[in-house]
């Protein structure tokens, strides 16, 4: 019997997937715990149909965040932070400080998490930050850390 699944199912297939299984595994397990529904041609045109629907979500979302890239590849972030006498800075820059930055200079909401700071900044300077705002869509951030 063909089936399609409504859910990951471990050693059977993923959600979406239309498997073949026993008629015994389907209307004895399978069917009572809504895991999978019976594969007729409605079931199937529906699920082309929500394929569809998640593809064009997912390359809106793509596209939403190559904009915002490219808005964010032209902006520079200026931190002012306070130094010592031998031109030392009093503590550091973290990936929320540089996305609170980013709001107050720009008005570009960015979750800290998006922003890839392998460590924070612990010196006076200009330095390239990535935020990866996609799987597929990185964007430079130019942070430049000031005196002040």
């Amino acid at each position: 019997m063909k089936v399609i699944l409504l859910q990951d199912v471990k050693n059977l297939g993923e959600k979406g997937d239309v498997v073949d299984v026993s008629d015994g595994y389907a209307r004895n397990y399978l069917f009572p715990k809504n895991f999978a529904v019976e594969a007729t041609p409605g079931n199937l045109a529906k699920l082309e149909q929500e394929k569809k629907a998640k593809e064009k979500k997912l390359a809106r979302i793509k596209k939403e965040a190559e904009e915002l890239a490219e808005k964010i590849k032209r902006c520079s972030v200026t931190l002012k932070v306070k130094g010592g006498a031998q031109g030392k800075m009093y503590g550091s820059i973290n990936s929320k400080n540089i996305a609170d930055a980013l709001k107050e200079q720009h008005g570009i909401d960015i979750d800290k998490r998006k922003i890839q700071l392998d460590e924070p900044i612990k010196a006076f300077g200009s330095y390239e930050v990535a935020v990866k705002l996609h799987p597929e869509v990185e964007a430079r951030l130019t942070v430049k850390v000031v005196e002040g």
